[in-house]
């Protein structure tokens, strides 16, 4: 057995998602504006002596190791390099801390860690353009995901992407999660149901990736208002579980801010100017029962810091 390595698999928050469009093949287009968060899972590996992937997980005993994403990530890298048929085989191990199903983009990072794991372990190198169709071919977040970048306009099904410069002073974050989550399909189905978009949240987002060079995490939490009206599919996700409507504005009376949909959802995020400033807010509001008795698991974080950042940097 070689050296384990490592990488933290980061999630992401979207700040604003806007649906631009249906392409014939079905898949929607977005314009969206997503943020790298410091709430990681963990991602090892190490070669193994036969040809075979394989992947171990830790943290969440539901997760199914057939089809994950770290798995296809790592087969899709083999497709992508000449002799990737003939590259040892990869022996994973993930330890789950993103929430599942909820937006947050958490398997989506595995899969992206699992290509730079993938090529370190081997030794081989990819071109960023490379690196980012191998990442397509895996799910539309993996391209930002495997990046790198702390910020980007991302359009689209995820491929079209325009980095952003980390924020000039870190965000806190307070991500609200429900116990149950929706199913994407569900919430786009919903979505296409119902009357198209007013391109507000498009605009939100192509305002919102011009003026980033000069925000830091007090402009950008006092911009929470109008970025919890920029995520077209919350009227689907609230037609399809409206008691987490009705917790979201019990949540943000109790907070006193704006809570954002982030992704399809269901976790409801909180932006604040400072990651003390939302460390503070999650053991203030931690416990506490929301309108449809049902509770909020609470985790504070802020944007992922690259100067801080665990692991193999993309």
């Amino acid at each position: 057995m070689s050296a384990r390595i490592a990488a933290a698999a980061e999630a992401k928050i979207n700040l604003a998602l806007a649906v631009t469009g249906i392409r014939p093949d079905g898949y929607h287009e977005l314009r969206s504006l997503f943020l790298r968060i410091a709430l990681a899972d963990a991602l090892t590996v190490e070669l193994r002596e036969d040809a075979t992937d394989t992947l171990a997980i830790a943290g969440d005993p539901a997760l199914p190791v057939e089809g994950n994403l770290v798995l296809r990530a790592a087969a899709r890298l083999r497709a992508a390099l000449p002799d990737g048929a003939d590259l040892p085989g990869l022996a994973f191990q993930l330890e789950k801390r993103i929430p599942v199903g909820g937006g947050l983009g958490g398997g989506s990072a595995d899969a992206a860690a699992a290509l730079r794991l993938a090529l370190r372990a081997w030794g081989r190198v990819l071109p960023r353009e490379e690196l980012l169709a191998a990442a397509e071919r895996v799910g539309a977040d993996v391209p930002f995901l495997a990046g790198g970048d702390p910020a980007a306009l991302v359009e689209g099904i995820g491929e079209r992407i325009r980095p952003l410069p980390p924020l000039r002073s870190p965000l806190g974050i307070l991500l609200l999660v429900p116990g149950s989550g929706l199913a994407t399909p569900a919430v786009f189905r919903t979505h296409d149901a119902g009357p198209p978009p007013d391109g507000r949240a498009a605009r939100i987002a192509g305002r919102l990736a011009e003026g980033w060079s000069s925000l830091g995490g007090p402009e950008l939490a006092a911009m929470a208002a109008e970025l919890a009206t920029a995520n077209d599919l919350w009227p689907a996700v609230a037609t399809l579980d409206p008691a987490l409507a009705r917790d979201r504005e019990h949540a943000q009376a109790a907070l006193g801010i704006p809570l954002l949909l982030t992704g399809s959802g269901s976790t409801l995020v909180g932006l604040y100017p400072s990651p003390d400033a939302a460390r503070r807010a999650a053991e203030t509001f931690a416990g506490l029962a929301t309108g449809s008795g049902a509770s909020f698991r609470t985790i504070a974080t802020a944007d992922a810091r690259p100067e801080s950042r665990r692991g193999d940097p993309a």
